[in-house]
């Protein structure tokens, strides 16, 4: 997760870190498909539904505490990076397929920090990973290789590591705090 802070064609980070929606009391929480694979169906779903609720606990808990670092501050928005797949089938369906799996598992993290965001009064939009790039310039008026090459330039201040993950994370704080304004 990245936070970024206005002005908008300037913006400063204001707070870098990994939300962790895991439980680790539950076995196979890091990848919920995966051990829900090895369950028979009517206790798959029972499991991720444990999992998820667990999740969603972890995930809300996570941003309240990212809030109140950042009580200085009014948080405008959030952005979570969206798949670029389509829409999942049921769960047998998931189950069957290796690719799915990890498809669905990307959703359900996802669908954890939504609901964190519905549950703290953030507004959230969803952009593909993709193209969040694409959108961020284009909310802000300039080409994607500036809004890329601004992005590239904040490992100067907040010093390494800067991962490709953090770059989209902070091409998508900029996207909110522009759409979010």
């Amino acid at each position: 997760m990245i936070a970024l802070a206005a002005p908008l064609e300037a913006p400063v980070i204001i707070r870098r870190c990994r939300i962790g929606m895991a439980d680790q009391r539950i076995a196979g929480s890091v990848q919920p498909y995966h051990a829900a694979k090895l369950l028979p169906a009517d206790d798959a779903e029972t499991y991720l539904r444990s999992c998820f609720d667990a999740s969603a606990v972890l995930a809300q808990k996570a941003l309240r505490n990212v809030l109140a670092e950042l009580s200085n501050y009014e948080v405008k928005g959030a952005c979570i990076l969206l798949a670029s797949g389509h829409e999942l089938p049921s769960l047998s369906g998931i189950l069957a397929s290796h690719a799915l799996i990890h498809t669905a598992e990307g959703e359900f993290y996802r669908a954890a920090l939504r609901d964190a965001c519905e549950c703290c009064d953030i507004r959230e939009i969803g952009t593909k990973e993709r193209d969040v790039a694409e959108k961020a310039a284009e909310a802000l008026g300039r080409s994607a290789d500036n809004v890329q090459s601004i992005v590239a330039e904040f490992r100067k201040v907040i010093g390494p590591p800067w991962t490709q993950d953090e770059k989209l994370s902070a091409l998508a704080a900029w996207l909110a705090l522009a759409r979010c304004a």
